[in-house]
């Protein structure tokens, strides 16, 4: 039995997990405790860090997209060459130890079910090492773990070899084969650019991407949030914040443009055996090709709660989920970056603890 369950402890989960502990929630496995409200973090990983913990080597924190304090505690000074792999999962480690938050790994959940029909009952999280009865869920569970295939015509008879980013290790391993990155987010020219110094490559996305010369301002930024914000409120898939904002010109982004690492094609009409059919007729022999195509969220513990709406996304108010208010998202939608994750822990832990108080 525990008040609260939070479920993953990247940014989001332990963010609302600091909340919890501010607003006096202790651990559900502290012996010690009275009378007070209980939470515990549930981990799929083997230990800190998050998503943080799979990104490439290469991927050092001076090419990492701003990130965020967490909440209470500041980030050490940034080596700009340590790879964010390292630098965050040590940051992440360091902040769990030192404000002693409840998290139990590797603990991966493989259902939330409703304990009876009472809206007001109590929600069981289902994992191989046992289950949990929650008054509320906090699902921080990210988009890491499911990577999206598209599919095209022929892709199952390509020779060559097939990997998206989350796959990911070096570029060395790609020299001498001619790689198409496929993809129009930053990721995408990220590798495009690491990938270019080692070997040939083409790049193909549906759409034009939309450049921007500059980090776009706080009246921007707003505005990007809240066309996301509208699309989840609606109960429609949520779309990332940077594919509305667009992409920044960085130094080495523009000297990648400038090498014509970042003469984007239009997406190709077919996959052959050995390479892709442009949409003019022409041919591309290929080797590798290298899905960039982005992330869906991780929710699939959610399905036996059937929180789907029609248009395919989730209804949201806030934080809560419209039809099951028991149950927050952060790092959902408009909440997943590291600033967005931040604040929605905060409003999540106010939610519950409203509607606890509401039931005492």
């Amino acid at each position: 039995m525990v008040d609260v369950v939070v479920i993953g402890a990247g940014q989001a989960g332990l963010s609302a997990a600091y909340h919890l502990q501010r607003r006096g929630f202790v651990p559900v496995m502290d012996e010690r405790r009275t009378d007070a409200r209980t939470y515990v973090v549930l981990d799929g990983e083997r230990g800190p860090g998050g998503a943080w913990r799979h990104r490439w080597k290469s991927l050092v924190m001076a090419t990492v997209n701003g990130i965020s304090d967490l909440p209470g505690i500041a980030q050490p000074e940034v080596d700009p060459a340590m790879p964010s792999s390292e630098f965050l999962t040590d940051y992440f480690g360091t902040y769990e130890r030192e404000l002693g938050l409840a998290i139990l790994r590797p603990v991966r959940v493989t259902g939330v079910v409703r304990e009876d029909s009472d809206p007001n009952g109590r929600l069981r999280v289902q994992s191989a090492a046992g289950d949990w009865s929650a008054a509320a869920v906090i699902n921080a569970t990210g988009t890491w773990t499911r990577p999206f295939w598209p599919l095209y015509p022929g892709q199952a008879s390509f020779r060559g070899r097939q990997l998206h980013v989350a796959d990911y290790v070096s570029a060395e391993e790609f020299t001498g084969k001619h790689v198409a990155v496929i993809g129009g987010g930053i990721s995408a020219v990220q590798l495009l650019d690491e990938i270019s110094a080692h070997t040939t490559t083409s790049w193909f996305t549906r759409r034009e991407p939309v450049w921007r010369d500059s980090e776009f301002d706080q009246r921007a930024g707003s505005e990007a949030v809240a066309l996301v914000e509208e699309r989840v409120r609606n109960g429609r898939p949520p779309q990332s914040v940077v594919s509305v904002t667009g992409l920044i010109w960085t130094p080495s982004l523009r000297a990648a443009a400038a090498r014509g690492v970042l003469d984007r094609q239009p997406m190709f009409s077919a996959i052959e055996p050995d390479g892709v059919r442009l949409v003019n007729g022409g041919f591309q022999r290929t080797d590798v090709l290298l899905w960039a195509t982005g992330f869906r969220a991780a929710l699939d513990h959610l399905a036996p709660l059937h929180l789907r709406a029609p248009g395919g996304g989730i209804a949201m108010d806030g934080t809560a989920v419209r039809d099951e208010p028991r149950v927050h998202l952060v790092g959902y939608g408009p909440s997943s970056s590291t600033i967005g994750a931040n604040r929605a822990g905060r409003t999540a832990v106010a939610g519950i603890v409203a509607r606890l108080d509401g039931a005492t």
